[in-house]
């Protein structure tokens, strides 16, 4: 892990990002690319996607002001001894995150939200939500302002499928670089019941196979796959909650919805998601 980026709006969620990022780089010797959009007027964009910026004085101040929160930022206490780039995109929020993130070899996204819920849940969504659905990078959602971000616990959910595989693996790494012991969880419902024999059979079977430690084997019985992971984080006192997602799109999302989308808006406690 040692490129990370942080979209940021210079708001209190993007700042609570942000103190996550500059704990976890320290940890690791890692650089963070900080990211702001700049929602500029079409025309003006547009100029300065082309280069052609002389042509653009209005675009020129709005670069300025950027550059000048940058720089309030960058004096925090708790980014010293941390590289961190200063980038900025002129395309939409989800399309700025993309392209830097393969421009610059991005390892994970971590950013700030303050979730949704209900009506604004439905229509309008959230841009974590967002870039959970669409980036390859595993995504870090912050919810709550975070000074301290020491995770002795972390609840991976995982139905221990062999597509699951890779992103089990990850949250592995994971938990390894911050120094976490891995708690993994399969949540038993009435609508996919399945015995104790049954579960632990197939756990098992993964999970032998896998170069794994510091972990813990657990099922936990619940209304629903989501209440149950929530509940079983707060069951052990978690730090933080990951969990795989596949990135639905369109009326395949409006039917089935994502697990790991519905988490991240409703936990709050840090949520890892990985992209199958």
């Amino acid at each position: 892990m040692k490129n990370i980026l942080v979209p940021t709006d210079f708001s209190t969620q993007a700042e609570s990002a942000l103190k996550v990022a500059a704990q976890i780089a320290k940890k690791n010797g890692a650089k963070i690319y900080l990211l702001h959009i700049l929602d500029l007027p079409i025309h003006l964009s547009d100029l300065m996607s082309s280069g052609a910026s002389a042509a653009a004085p209005e675009a020129i101040f709005f670069m300025k002001q950027t550059h000048k929160k940058f720089e309030e930022v960058m004096e925090q206490e708790y980014l010293k001894d941390i590289e961190v780039i200063e980038t900025v995109s002129f395309e939409d929020v989800l399309g700025g995150i993309i392209d830097s993130c393969e421009k610059n070899n991005v390892d994970i996204i971590i950013m700030g939200s303050h979730g949704s819920s209900g009506f604004e849940e439905l229509f309008i969504g959230s841009n974590a939500e967002k870039v959970v659905r669409t980036s390859k990078q595993p995504v870090l959602v912050i919810k709550e302002d975070c000074d301290i971000f020491d995770v002795n616990d972390f609840v991976y959910a995982t139905n221990f499928d062999d597509e699951d595989k890779p992103s089990l693996l990850a949250a592995h790494e994971f938990a390894k670089a911050i120094g976490a012991k891995l708690h993994l969880v399969w949540v038993n419902t009435a609508n996919g019941f399945k015995t104790t024999y049954e579960t632990e059979e197939k756990m098992n079977g993964m999970i032998s196979n896998l170069p794994i430690d510091n972990y813990s084997l657990n099922i936990y019985n619940d209304i629903t796959v989501e209440k149950g992971i929530l509940n079983f984080a707060g069951s052990v006192n978690a730090g933080m909650i990951g969990i795989s997602t596949h990135g639905r799109k369109g009326i395949s999302h409006f039917i089935n919805g994502s697990l790991g989308e519905d988490v991240v808006n409703h936990a709050k406690r840090p949520v890892l998601t990985f992209k199958i």
